[in-house]
């Protein structure tokens, strides 16, 4: 894999996209270091774009960014879109997680419906000569801090609720020059990298297909994201107040 590959646009990554191309532009993110152009993306992307269940794991970036939310597969497109966009070369690293880090975000039969082994990626980046893995963009903060106050009293590895680590109370979701990880203590398959999603999904498919698909896309998603906005809701008071800012996720 060439950095020429780890650069292109692709029918997922379609950062050419006039949304992802104004997005850019609007926040000067090309005037930036390198380093601060990632931070700015992954930041964007972690909290700007609020964690929700999307139609489908291959949605195209500009998709994802008109939704405003997403989980891990099509969170990860986006931020690669973008990273992309600003020169950064970065490929996409599968896997599968097991369903029980899902447990609590997704309840009743709509956890029964999902499969046991969940798609799951997250994105590596190429800095300063090396290969840096980035996965806690998958949680939005108010998320996160309401799972943090709702278990505040938790001690050691964290397993539910969209989250896999040792480390409830201060996982490594930050952008410092080094792997950020939210989810991947729940990985129990590993796939290997991928020069972009497209390829990931021709080899590996999405998580639904069929009857389940559509049951999926037009009831459980909603479920799923009612919960999602339930949870995030019952955070501080003072967090209250900044919500209006995140997309309503049930409407789409």
């Amino acid at each position: 894999m060439t950095t020429t590959q780890l650069l292109k646009a692709t029918r997922l990554l379609d950062f050419e996209h006039p949304a992802l191309r104004a997005l850019i532009n609007e926040r000067q993110w090309l005037a930036l270091s390198e380093h601060d152009r990632i931070g700015a993306a992954y930041a964007f992307v972690r909290d700007e774009i609020a964690f929700g269940y999307n139609t489908s794991d291959d949605l195209p970036a500009s998709v994802v960014l008109a939704d405003g939310y997403g989980q891990c597969n099509t969170k990860s497109t986006l931020l690669m879109a973008l990273l992309r966009a600003l020169g950064i070369p970065c490929r996409l690293h599968g896997f599968t997680i097991d369903k029980v880090l899902q447990k609590g975000a997704v309840t009743g039969w709509a956890y029964l419906l999902a499969p046991r082994n969940i798609l799951h990626s997250w994105v590596e980046v190429q800095h300063e000569g090396r290969w840096i893995n980035l996965e806690g963009f998958i949680l939005d903060g108010q998320y996160l801090r309401a799972l943090q106050q709702r278990f505040a009293d938790h001690r050691g590895p964290f397993l539910g609720y969209g989250v896999g680590t040792p480390d409830l109370n201060d996982p490594a979701v930050d952008w410092r020059c080094a792997d950020t990880y939210i989810q991947r203590d729940g990985i129990n398959q590993d796939f290997g990298v991928f020069d972009d999603p497209d390829a990931f999904y021709a080899r590996c498919g999405a998580n639904l297909s069929g009857p389940k698909r559509w049951v999926f896309e037009r009831i459980v998603r909603h479920m799923m994201n009612r919960n999602v906005d339930r949870i995030r809701r019952s955070g501080s008071p003072r967090e209250a107040a900044q919500r209006s800012s995140l997309p309503e996720m049930t409407s789409k």
